[in-house]
């Protein structure tokens, strides 16, 4: 399975869950036209759904045709029904993506696209936001990781889906909404408006700080990531550093290849990660070999924003007992999804098996906690300050 494929971030969420009636529009049904591009078919139904009957799902789509006194879409219709049958799952990381979510996911990975440059998800069933990106209307406007978004537009996003939610939040560049945001240490929610931009990040940035330490700032681990650390890789043995900062907080994840590929440049030998599947069978992804970078000493950073991908860097590299972990305990997401094109450029984004770290250890839900715990808050924010970083430049020297 290539990189394109299976992924395992929260990055750009969009989870259009699909629903436990949804492929009633595959049994049979060929007195309807949807569109141009629609093609009824059958379906065998094989042995276990026997006892499902489908003649429910055509009885309600022919009173909405009957009696409904507004206009159908048909082919929003069909959407809404598949929508429904992956909801059914419970799994917010199994979704259906129709054509335009399924080019901004692409567009995501490819670090390009218009909105306000936050990751977001759902966290104890509350809308929240995992990542605001550097630079971003979210960044500027002072929205923070953990935020829990309550309204978009003045519409609440109790019981809204994340694809709602992501849907409306984005937009056109030039364009605002404003978000009803609750954080704790609020007296009450607060109001932001963010004008939408035109998002362009790079996945890996870096630079030297004082006493000849490098840093490196992996955004996510999308489709450059790994060729943009590659890049990165000779500059950085040139100086020669005392020893590595990688930062991995507010990482929203991305491609299982990705995580491997750059987690492989620290650590020479042995697992990065265990990818277990339904039937509870482990499949181990090894270190490349092509650990440039594993002599010197490191330090990560992490937070809850950290998320799934970089939780599998996070975890190999305390796992393998090849440096410290500095920060928050990170988010906990430890599925791995695989994505598959559906006709007409909609795409299936389902969960396929869990991952665990070297040891074994399975950290969805709970998350890695840190070597060494440093909490940032609002007023290290305000005040600029980041006293995570600070305790890895301490360790470091």
């Amino acid at each position: 399975m290539n990189k394109t494929k299976k992924i395992l971030g929260i990055i750009g969420i969009v989870v259009i869950i699909f629903g436990a009636y949804g492929f009633g529009w595959a049994v049979g049904r060929g007195d309807i036209t949807i569109g141009q591009n629609f093609i009824p078919k059958v379906i065998n139904l094989g042995s276990s759904p026997k006892e499902i009957d489908f003649s429910l799902f055509w009885n309600t789509w022919d009173l909405i045709e009957q009696k409904y006194a507004g206009n159908i879409d048909y082919q929003k219709m069909l959407y809404g029904a598949i929508s429904g049958m992956v909801n059914s799952l419970g799994d917010p990381y199994t979704s259906f993506m129709t054509p335009n979510e399924a080019a901004n996911f692409s567009d995501e990975l490819k670090g390009v696209f218009e909105g306000i440059g936050a990751e977001i998800g759902m966290k104890n069933n509350k809308l929240t936001v995992i990542a605001p990106l550097e630079n971003s209307p979210a960044k500027k406007a002072g929205l923070l990781s953990g935020d829990q978004i309550l309204k978009i537009n003045d519409q609440s996003t109790e019981g809204m889906s994340l694809s709602d939610a992501v849907n409306k939040i984005r937009g056109p560049k030039g364009t605002e909404v404003t978000l009803i945001i609750n954080r704790e240490g609020f007296s009450q929610p607060k109001e932001y408006k963010l004008t939408r931009e035109k998002i362009e990040v790079k996945d890996v940035t870096w630079e030297m700080k004082d006493d000849n330490i490098a840093y490196i700032k992996i955004r996510s681990f999308g489709e450059n990531s790994s060729s943009e650390f590659k890049d990165i890789v000779p500059e950085i043995l040139t100086k020669n550093p005392k020893g590595i900062i990688v930062d991995l907080r507010d990482n929203p994840g991305g491609y299982l290849d990705s995580s491997v590929e750059i987690s492989s440049k620290f650590i020479h030998n042995g697992v990065i990660v265990f990818e277990q599947n339904k039937n509870g069978n482990k499949k181990p992804y090894n270190a490349t070999g092509d650990s440039q970078l594993s002599g010197f000493k490191m330090i990560v950073l992490v937070n809850k924003g950290s998320a799934s991908a970089s939780e599998i860097m996070a975890g190999a590299i305390k796992d393998h007992n090849r440096g410290q972990l500095v920060g928050e305990t990170t988010y906990g997401k430890g599925s791995v999804q695989e994505v598959e094109e559906l006709k007409g450029g909609s795409d299936l984004r389902i969960t396929i098996a869990h991952w665990l770290t070297p040891d074994g250890n399975s950290i969805d839900g709970k998350g890695i906690t840190p070597d060494i715990e440093v909490k940032m808050i609002e007023n290290d924010y305000n005040a600029n300050r980041d006293p995570q970083l600070d305790k890895a430049l301490e360790l470091l020297k």
